[in-house]
């Protein structure tokens, strides 16, 4: 089809561009969160900094990062997406879930590909956002 044209917030920022410098592959599959996150809130801001990037509205909802180093029984390369709901989500998806306060679990999610950015996830990320609106 037509090449989709880019929104203004499509757009990424060069820091955005340099957190993939070690891991290439992996900003196609963050472009694509991005694109649909920001397409769901409008609102939101990115902050990147050295480990990861976070999106918030009011407060973070969401954050991305790179794997710093192998993990057992992962991919070489992959999206770390992490996000916070008042619940333990049961999902074969979940990596892993820890529970920092009461009431508050951060789940993180290993996404290899953009295709993996569907609505499951997108569900859940909307609960996160829910979640943090409500803080």
């Amino acid at each position: 089809g037509p090449p989709r044209t880019r929104k203004g917030e499509d757009c990424l920022e060069l820091n955005e561009l340099l957190f993939f410098d070690r891991m290439p592959r992996m900003l196609p599959v963050y472009e694509t969160l991005r694109n649909e996150l920001a397409q769901r809130y409008p609102q939101m801001k990115i902050t990147v900094g050295k480990t990861q990037i976070s999106f918030r509205s009011r407060y973070i909802f969401a954050m991305a990062s790179l794997p710093v180093r192998r993990i057992r029984g992962c991919p070489d390369e992959f999206l770390l997406v992490s996000f916070g709901l008042s619940r333990r989500l049961e999902d074969d998806r979940i990596f892993q879930a820890v529970e920092p306060c009461p009431n508050r679990w951060t789940h993180h999610v290993v996404v290899t590909g953009r295709r993996e950015i569907d609505s499951r996830l997108m569900q859940w990320l909307e609960e996160a956002h829910q979640f943090s609106m409500t803080k």
